[in-house]
């Protein structure tokens, strides 16, 4: 395994464990202060960290009790040197405080990853659900 792909898997890691810890700080630090956020919810954009980070406090304090476990398939990561392109489906599990699986919903997940500074950093994150072509509504659950 490259160099690269071990380092995108820590960051991959990283995010994992700081969405399941619900751990601003740890999450932010992977991002880029000048992210641009193309989230499923809400809004359109959100453009840096600050505001990337309000909609993050958001979600992670609408868990209350609740925790969110992220599990990744088809990982794909691609580019080298000083950007990559990392593909991936993710689920939210939402579990309660013994470990229950609440509900769940899946993405399509696309990160730009940059080195800045020695360090990988998500310059972009946009996230992604089909369409229902008979019901107009997103398609949350990979089937």
């Amino acid at each position: 395994m490259s160099e690269i792909n071990t380092a995108i898997e820590l960051l991959l890691k990283s995010y994992k464990e700081s969405v399941f810890q619900k751990d601003e700080d740890m999450f932010s630090s992977l991002f880029d202060k000048e992210v641009r956020i193309f989230d499923m919810w809400q809004q359109w954009t959100y453009d840096g960290l600050a505001a990337w980070m309000d909609m993050v406090k958001g979600w992670f304090s609408s868990l209350g009790s609740d925790r969110d476990v992220i599990t990744y398939d088809d990982v794909r990561i691609q580019g080298g040197a000083g950007t990559v392109v990392v593909s991936a489906f993710v689920r939210f599990s939402a579990v309660s405080e013994t470990g229950e699986t609440l509900r769940y919903l899946d993405n399509r997940l696309t990160l730009v990853v940059e080195k800045k500074e020695g360090n990988w950093k998500i310059t972009h994150q946009h996230t992604s659900g089909p369409i229902d072509f008979d019901t107009m509504k997103v398609v949350l659950k990979r089937k």
